[in-house]
C-alpha cells in the first residue's frame, strides 16, 4: 500500500490519501480526541499521536489537523504508520454513525424550502467538490432571514483563508444563483 500526501491551503492540516475509499457515502468530523467517542478505530489510533488535533474524513482521503507545538516532519511517518496499519487490519474506519451527507435541513421553514434545496444544490455539486480537493467539507446549517450558515470541517476549519472561501467564493456564487441570499456566515 502506497499513501500519498498532499499539502492543504491550510499549513495545519495534511491531506493522506490511501488509494483506497476512506467514507464513499458521507465525511466525518473529529475536532478532538473526545469527538470520537468508539465511533472510529482509525481516529481513535490517529489521537493517540502526539500532536494530533483533528481528524476528518472524506471519501478518498483523511486529514489531519496537528496542533501549533507539532511538526510535520516528525508527525507524518507516524500518521502514515497508523493509516497503513488500519488498512492492513481490515477494520472498518467507522463503528458509529457519525457521517453526514453535507446538509442538515432540519429547522427549514416552508417558505424558504425551495431557496434552500437551490442552495444546497449549488453547495453539492458546485462548492463540496473543490472543497475536498483541498481536504475538506462544508455542511449546510440553515438559512434564515437571507443569511446561509455553514460550518467547516477538514483542512477548512480553521484555514487562514477560510474567510475569504466563505465571503469572496461560496457568498458571491449564492447570491449570484440565489438572490434571497444576503449573506453567508460560519458556524462552528
Amino acid at each position: 500500500m502506497f499513501i500519498q500526501t498532499e499539502p492543504t491551503p491550510n499549513p495545519a492540516t495534511m491531506k493522506f490519501l490511501p488509494g483506497e475509499p476512506v467514507l464513499p457515502d458521507g465525511t466525518a468530523n473529529f475536532s478532538n480526541a473526545d469527538a470520537v467517542q468508539g465511533q472510529s478505530p482509525l481516529a481513535e489510533n490517529l489521537f493517540r499521536i502526539d500532536g494530533v488535533a483533528g481528524v476528518f474524513f472524506g471519501s478518498d482521503f483523511v486529514t489531519v489537523t496537528k496542533d501549533d507545538a507539532a511538526e510535520w516532519q516528525i508527525l507524518k511517518p507516524s500518521i502514515l504508520g497508523v493509516i497503513m496499519e488500519h488498512y492492513v487490519s481490515g477494520a472498518p474506519i467507522m463503528t458509529g454513525a457519525a457521517t453526514t451527507n453535507g446538509a442538515d435541513m432540519s429547522g427549514v421553514a416552508a417558505e424558504d424550502e425551495e431557496v434552500v434545496a437551490q442552495i444546497v444544490e449549488l453547495l453539492d455539486t458546485r462548492v463540496r467538490p473543490a472543497v475536498a480537493q483541498d481536504g475538506g467539507d462544508i455542511i449546510f446549517h440553515g438559512f434564515e432571514n437571507g443569511v446561509v450558515m455553514l460550518e467547516m470541517h477538514g483542512a477548512c476549519a480553521g484555514c487562514p483563508s477560510s474567510t475569504a472561501t466563505l465571503k469572496h467564493g461560496i457568498e458571491n456564487m449564492l447570491r449570484h444563483y440565489v438572490p434571497e441570499v444576503m449573506e453567508v456566515r460560519a458556524v462552528m
